[in-house]
């Protein structure tokens, strides 16, 4: 890393080994280990979705796959409740909790099915096979207080695989989303009733990250795992260019003065920042040799890790991140400046996962295994004051944090 700074503390580089200056610094690292360990005084004021699903069933992925419930929570730990049950009453249904509209009024929910008979096939196999005879992925726009559920990609219908839904910056009346065509991930546009849907590449490969400025004007993705830049209509695509042949998950900063996204090898890959005008390319952060996949299964199987993204807090200071200290993978963050923090300090083998700043910038909702089963957590935007957010099962596992974005809905 850049400016490793393990214990939230700026210590000159070069510390006077003096009596006096020892117990200064004696007395910093008690009241850290201290904030650190010290349970939060407070608790945070939004609510929290999330996906649960089991982890311990015979046969991989498939039979744990359709176990996918979708939750909230709320930021005290209060009022867990399964959204929109429907969705899951057919035999090898699923959802999973996706995100939030700009005002916190629905909630995005992907409803999956598959058949028993793929499942297996991709299992044997160690592989995808997604066809329209096995599969169905939709997206559903859940409205919180009708809990009245919309279906936007079974209305004028371009795939039987979408995912990846999110609402327009600056254009409230429009929709991103990805579809899967001739097995090919694809961008797309389309009106809030689902209608309208217009493709925004050309040519072949398989699209992932896609997502569109703060101002919404331009638009980026990965494509073939090569970032690319794009006008919003999708003219104008042109790569990125560095000596890296992997690029993975381009997220804007909330001011849209910087991207962030992955680079370096599949599985050795770390946070990275480019300007929007491609220039200003620099690495931000190490993750110490992790390879950058969660695994969400008690025996793995193929393609069952997730994958472990950055993410921006909302005021754009921070970019956190995961990264292997020692014989743990922990919560770290870093500013554009090059400044880095490790927030979270576990014992040997414990993962923390996938983290997501609150809408304030105060919290941050992750997963961990510190006590032996996938649960979320929230901690202050420091990473102390850590408390529990779901109490899952054993053989279950809880992941994928969304803040909700307003705090004072119901």
């Amino acid at each position: 890393m850049s400016s490793t700074s393990t214990d939230r503390v700026d210590l000159p580089k070069r510390f006077p080994a003096t009596p006096a200056a020892l117990a200064v610094l004696t007395l910093a690292l008690l009241q850290i280990d201290s904030r650190a360990d010290k349970p939060a005084d407070e608790r945070a004021p939004y609510m929290i979705g999330y996906t649960t699903h089991r982890t311990d069933l015979f046969g991989g992925h498939f039979p744990n796959r359709v176990t996918s419930r979708a939750f909230v929570v709320n930021g005290d730990a209060s009022g867990t409740r399964q959204l929109a049950r429907e969705l899951t009453r057919k035999p090898n249904q699923f959802a999973q909790f996706a995100g939030w509209s700009p005002d916190g009024r629905q909630a995005i929910l992907n409803q999956g099915w598959e058949s028993p008979e793929n499942g297996a096939w991709e299992h044997k196999h160690g592989t995808f096979r997604f066809t329209a005879e096995h599969w169905l992925l939709d997206i559903i726009l859940l409205d919180i207080e009708s809990q009245k559920t919309t279906n936007l990609t079974a209305t004028e219908r371009v795939s039987f695989y979408n995912a990846g839904l999110y609402f327009w910056p600056k254009k409230p009346k429009q929709l991103g989303f990805l579809a899967l065509i001739d097995g090919e991930q694809r961008p797309f546009r389309m009106d809030l009733d689902g209608k309208n849907k217009k493709p925004l590449s050309q040519g072949p490969g398989f699209i992932y990250g896609f997502s569109a400025s703060p101002d919404g004007k331009r638009i980026c993705y990965h494509k073939n795992y090569r970032l690319y830049l794009a006008d919003a209509d999708g003219g104008n695509a042109r790569p990125i260019k560095n000596d890296h042949p992997f690029h993975f998950a381009p997220r804007w900063s909330p001011t849209g003065e910087w991207l962030a996204f992955l680079s370096g090898e599949h599985y050795h890959c770390h946070p990275h920042l480019i300007r929007p005008d491609g220039t200003g390319l620099r690495k931000l952060g190490d993750r110490g040799g992790y390879r950058g996949v969660m695994e969400s299964l008690d025996k793995p199987d193929f393609h069952s890790e997730h994958s472990d993204i950055p993410a921006w807090s909302a005021d754009g200071r921070w970019l956190y991140y995961t990264a292997r200290v020692g014989r743990a993978v922990e919560l770290m963050r870093a500013s554009p400046d090059g400044k880095t923090e490790q927030l979270t300090r576990s014992k040997s083998g414990v993962f923390n996962y996938l983290p997501q700043v609150s809408p304030d910038s105060r919290w941050v909702a992750f997963g961990s295994t510190r006590t032996g089963v996938r649960q979320l957590y929230v901690a202050r935007a420091d990473g102390s004051g850590v408390y529990p957010i779901t109490k899952v099962d054993a053989g279950w596992g809880a992941f994928h944090p969304h803040w909700r974005p307003n705090r004072n809905l119901p």
